[in-house]
């Protein structure tokens, strides 16, 4: 069965720009094309496409994910690269997920100041708090702000 440019796209839940641009790129040399010029998509290029989505999310650049692209159509020659690129991007993925836990962490820790300090009527009691008092799971986040705080202070 074969599927347009927008019927794929809301297969994928995305744009027909985005596959079109893709395309453009270099990023679709499976895609096969009518006699017309129309892009027709198979139901094997599904996987493609998830496969370019999911290193699009992971920040891989466009003329890596073309080059992955082409080593897998060079076949298994290129088996070794592309092992190193996933790990590459494996890793750049875990040190994004913990920058973003300790964002959770600091929005966590936010939460529960501005939450006690509206009950109290004041930000003096968060802020004031002692460690032991602040729950266990925000501390480190309290901890690294007032690290921050004090650099903070230390250059002015």
């Amino acid at each position: 069965m074969f599927y347009t440019v927008g019927e794929m796209a809301k297969i994928l839940n995305t744009t027909p720009s985005t596959l079109r641009y893709y395309d453009k790129e270099g990023l679709l040399p499976f895609v096969e094309r009518s006699e017309s010029g129309i892009r027709m998509f198979k139901d094997s290029d599904y996987e493609w496409l998830l496969v370019i989505d999911c290193l699009k999310n992971t920040g891989m650049g466009i003329k890596d994910i073309k080059k992955f692209i082409h080593m897998v159509l060079e076949g298994d020659a290129t088996i070794k690269e592309r092992l190193e690129m996933m790990k590459k991007q494996r890793e750049s993925v875990k040190e994004q997920m913990a920058k973003l836990q300790q964002t959770l962490d600091t929005l966590d820790y936010k939460v529960w100041y501005y939450s006690t300090a509206e009950k109290a009527g004041t930000t003096s009691v968060p802020r004031n708090m002692p460690e032991e008092e602040v729950p266990e799971n925000l501390r480190a986040a309290r901890r690294r702000l007032k690290i921050i705080h004090a650099k903070a202070d230390d250059l002015n």
